[in-house]
C-alpha cells in the first residue's frame, strides 16, 4: 500500500511538474512575446515616427535656408542675416535631436552628411560676418548648394526608407501577434491535455488579451483607428494596449486633418486652422492672423462660369503658398476656409509684409482671368445678387491683418470678429487693400 501511495504520489508530483512546466512555458512565451511587441511598438513610436518627423523638419529647414541665403546674397539685408541665423540654430537643434539615442538604423551616413553641411555653413557664416560678399557667393555656389542638394536627396531617400520601416514594423507587429497567439494556444493546450486545471485561468487570460490585440491590429490596418483593446492592469498587455490606443489616436488625427483639407486647393481647412490658433494661444506665442477675401468674386463666377471661378480659387491658393514659401516661415500655415476666403497664420513681424506680397502677386495675375474686352474696360456689366444690373470692377483682394498681441487675452472668437469687421471696411474701398489692426 505504501508503495502504491508512493507511486501515486510520484505520478501526481510528476503530473503537477509537467503541468507546471507547460504552464510556465505558456506564460513565459506569452510574456516574452508581449514584451517584445511592446518594445517593437516603442521602437516605432519613439524612433521611427520621431525620426520620420525630424527628417521632414530638416527638409523644410534646408529649403527655408536656401531661400534666405539667396535673398541675403542679393539684397545684403542685415535682417535676413538674423533670419538666417535663426534657421541655422533650428537646423542644429534638429541635427542634435536626430543624434540623440535611441538612434534608427543606418543613421551614421546622415549624421556625416549633416556634419559636412554644418562645416561648410560655418565657412559661409564667417564670410557673411566679415561681409565678404564675393567670397560668400563663391562658397554658396561651389560648396553650399551642392552639399544642400546632396543632403536633400539623401533626406528624401532616408525619409522614404523610414516610411517603409514603419509600414514593415506595423505588418510585422500584426504577424507576430498572430504567431504568438497560435504558439501560446498550442503550448497551453498541451498543458490542458495533461490535466492542468491550474493553468486554465492563465490560458483564458492570455487568449482574451491576444485576441483583443489582434483585433486592434486588424482594425488599425483596416483604417479604423477608434478601437481600444479591452485590457486591464498595468502589465505588458496594458502597455501594449496603451501604445495601440495612442497610435490609433495619432493616425485618426492625421486622417481628420487630411479629410479636413479643401478638395480644390488641398489647403488645410477649418479644423487645422482652429488647432493652429489654439496651439499658438496655448503657448502664449504672438502671431499674425491674415484673413483674405476676394472682392467681386461672385460677379466674376456669374459671368465666366463655375469652372473659371474654381480656377481662380485654385490659383489664389497657389499664390498664397508661393508667397508664404518665399517670404514666410516653414512654421506658417496657409488655410482655405471655403469659397473665396483664406487664412494665413504667420509670425508677428511678417504679417504685414506677407499681405503686401500677396496683393502684388494677385494684382499681377488678375488680368489673366478676364477677356481682352473686360481688361481694357476695367469692368463689366452684370446682375448683382438682387437681380439689378450694375457695373462691376475687376476682382480685387482684401486682407485683414490681426496681430494677436493687441489682445490682453486672445481668442479665436475675438480674432474672427475683428477679421469680419476689418474685412467689411476694406470691401468698400477701391482696389486691393490690406489693413493692419493696431488698436488695443
Amino acid at each position: 500500500m505504501r508503495n502504491l501511495f508512493s507511486t501515486v504520489t510520484k505520478k501526481v508530483v510528476i503530473g503537477y511538474l509537467v503541468v507546471l512546466i507547460f504552464s510556465l512555458l505558456a506564460v513565459g512565451f506569452a510574456l516574452s512575446r508581449m514584451h517584445q511587441q511592446s518594445l517593437d511598438t516603442e521602437q516605432l513610436v519613439n524612433v521611427e515616427f520621431r525620426t520620420f518627423e525630424l527628417v521632414r523638419d530638416l527638409q523644410q529647414n534646408l529649403l527655408a535656408q536656401e531661400n534666405i541665403e539667396k535673398q541675403l546674397l542679393i539684397l545684403r539685408d542685415p535682417a535676413l542675416s538674423e533670419l538666417r541665423l535663426n534657421r541655422n540654430n533650428e537646423f542644429i537643434r534638429y541635427a542634435l535631436e536626430i543624434n540623440r539615442p535611441p538612434l534608427p538604423e543606418n543613421v551614421e551616413p546622415l549624421i556625416e552628411y549633416i556634419d559636412n553641411y554644418r562645416q561648410a555653413d560655418n565657412k559661409l557664416s564667417e564670410a557673411l560676418f566679415w561681409e565678404d560678399w564675393s567670397h560668400a557667393q563663391e562658397i554658396s555656389t561651389e560648396i553650399m548648394i551642392p552639399l544642400r542638394v546632396q543632403l536633400l536627396n539623401y533626406l528624401a531617400d532616408f525619409r522614404q526608407q523610414q516610411q517603409q520601416n514603419i509600414n514593415t514594423g506595423l505588418a510585422q507587429l500584426s504577424q507576430h501577434t498572430g504567431q504568438a497567439f497560435q504558439m501560446t494556444v498550442l503550448i497551453t493546450l498541451i498543458g490542458i491535455l495533461l490535466s492542468a486545471p491550474v493553468s486554465l485561468t492563465v490560458i483564458l487570460s492570455i487568449h482574451r488579451s491576444i485576441k483583443e490585440l489582434k483585433k486592434a491590429t486588424q482594425r488599425i490596418s483596416a483604417g479604423r483607428f477608434d478601437h481600444q483593446p479591452e485590457l486591464y492592469g498595468s502589465d505588458e498587455f496594458a502597455q501594449l494596449a496603451s501604445d495601440f490606443t495612442q497610435m490609433g489616436e495619432k493616425l485618426s488625427e492625421l486622417e481628420q486633418l487630411h479629410l479636413d483639407a479643401n478638395p480644390l486647393t488641398l489647403l488645410p481647412g477649418n479644423l487645422a486652422i482652429d488647432r493652429e490658433i489654439e496651439m499658438r494661444i496655448g503657448r502664449r506665442e504672438n502671431f499674425s492672423h491674415l484673413y483674405i477675401d476676394l472682392d467681386n468674386f461672385k460677379a466674376y463666377s456669374d459671368r465666366y462660369g463655375y469652372k473659371a471661378g474654381s480656377d481662380v480659387l485654385a490659383k489664389v491658393g497657389t499664390i498664397l503658398k508661393q508667397v508664404v514659401g518665399e517670404h514666410g516661415s516653414s512654421l506658417d500655415l496657409v488655410g482655405h476656409i471655403g469659397g473665396d476666403d483664406y487664412v494665413v497664420i504667420s509670425s508677428l513681424d511678417s504679417g504685414e509684409f506677407l499681405a503686401q506680397k500677396i496683393i502684388e502677386g494677385f494684382t499681377e495675375l488678375v488680368p489673366s482671368f478676364y477677356s481682352d474686352e473686360d481688361q481694357q474696360a476695367g469692368s463689366f456689366v452684370g446682375e448683382d445678387r438682387y437681380g439689378v444690373k450694375r457695373t462691376f470692377p475687376l476682382m480685387t483682394i482684401s486682407i485683414a491683418v490681426i496681430p494677436s498681441d493687441h489682445y490682453e487675452y486672445p481668442s479665436r472668437l475675438a480674432i474672427s470678429q475683428d477679421c469680419a469687421r476689418v474685412k467689411e471696411y476694406l470691401k468698400i474701398q477701391e482696389g486691393s487693400n490690406y489693413m493692419l489692426e493696431r488698436r488695443k
